[in-house]
């Protein structure tokens, strides 16, 4: 389905969540009632209720950074100074506020934990704009990154992201007044994308994160194995053969990257792994495992730029290196395994 225009998705559809996050809000009870009543024939540790308040939760955060940005808007003149330094601030500031919510509520209802091992984005030098390359994976990985590099090493983002992410409202308005690119894939030609991405990575100052994943979506076996076809038909047997060795990861495209380390050449490069959500690739994988009670574990490298290599091909060898090193830390972090979702009829282990 193809995205509405900007006047449908500021008119009709930001006003639409907010008139529904009210009705939700206020008989919120009468749907916690009905979860309730429904979850008993529904197998896990009330499922259902879980559901229908995240629902609810995110609904209602939305709505609230709608408003929040209108009063934003207003406050800047109807927009007149929206791009300026102080409001461009302002909005990563509430960027970072949201996203503390919003993490708030993960932790308390879906028990979720985040640890973060190894060094972190300003451990090589402090004050020093960074490029980041993340491999994608497992619901909400994005949020958390951005979450991260907002609320623990107090960067500004600039993002590429997918085009679709434009659906939902508050992320729309959001990104939009902030220096971010979204992108539909398969539909943007590769040099247009690149060139995008290096005008989006130019003029990078020390509080600066350029965030970019590499692989271009959400890891799943049958993309995997599309990814390494593509490789294949153009040619490119050396790296086909080398992403076939990965269990973990798609096939980094380097076209990105590559041009986002040329237009800020005295940026650092920051690769980042995490694992703990790469069983929920399904919409139904993420049904089972609710509630989710999940450790997601981070780690950054952080390179410096007089580490990057010079060359192109050498680049691209780089990063494939790096995403094998990722690969064997994912291999190494991986979860005890355990059944999606424990039956009903199995009693609970014995003190």
């Amino acid at each position: 389905m193809g995205l509405p225009p900007v006047w449908v998705r500021r008119l009709v559809l930001a006003p639409t969540v907010i008139l529904l996050a009210v009705t939700a809000l206020t008989t919120l009870p009468l749907w916690l009632l009905l979860a309730l009543a429904v979850s008993p024939l529904v197998a896990g540790r009330l499922r259902v209720p879980r559901l229908v308040f995240l629902m609810i939760v995110y609904l209602v955060w939305d709505a609230f950074a709608l408003v929040s940005l209108a009063v934003l808007w207003v406050a800047s003149g109807f927009g007149w100074q929206i791009r300026s330094p102080w409001f461009q601030r302002a909005h990563y500031v509430l960027t970072g506020f949201f996203l503390r919510i919003l993490f708030w509520f993960a932790k308390w209802s879906l028990h979720l934990e985040i640890e973060v091992v190894g060094t972190d984005p300003d451990t090589a030098q402090p004050g020093r704009p960074e490029i980041v390359a993340s491999r994608h994976a497992g619901p909400g990985d994005s949020f958390t990154l951005i979450h991260g590099l907002v609320n623990w090493f107090d960067r500004e983002p600039r993002i590429v992201l997918k085009a679709a992410l434009q659906w939902d409202p508050a992320v729309d308005v959001l990104l939009n007044r902030l220096p971010n690119r979204f992108i539909s894939p398969g539909r943007t030609r590769t040099a247009t994308l690149e060139e995008q991405i290096g005008e989006l990575a130019t003029g990078l100052d020390e509080n600066d994160a350029f965030v970019i994943f590499p692989e271009g979506g959400n890891f799943t076996p049958r993309r995997k194995v599309n990814a390494i076809a593509r490789l294949r038909a153009r040619g490119l047997h050396d790296m086909a053969g080398r992403a076939e060795r990965m269990r973990n990861l798609l096939p980094p495209k380097p076209g990105g990257l590559l041009a986002a380390i040329d237009a800020a050449p005295d940026a650092g490069v920051i690769f980042v792994a995490h694992t703990g959500l790469d069983r929920m690739v399904t919409v139904g994988d993420v049904w089972r495992e609710l509630p989710m009670d999940k450790k997601l574990v981070m780690r950054f490298w952080s390179v410096p730029p007089e580490e990057v290599p010079a060359g192109e091909q050498e680049r691209i060898d780089w990063l494939y290196d790096w995403w094998a090193r990722i690969d064997a830390w994912i291999d190494e972090h991986q979860p005890a395994p355990r059944p999606l979702w424990t039956p009903r009829t199995q009693a609970p282990p014995r003190a």
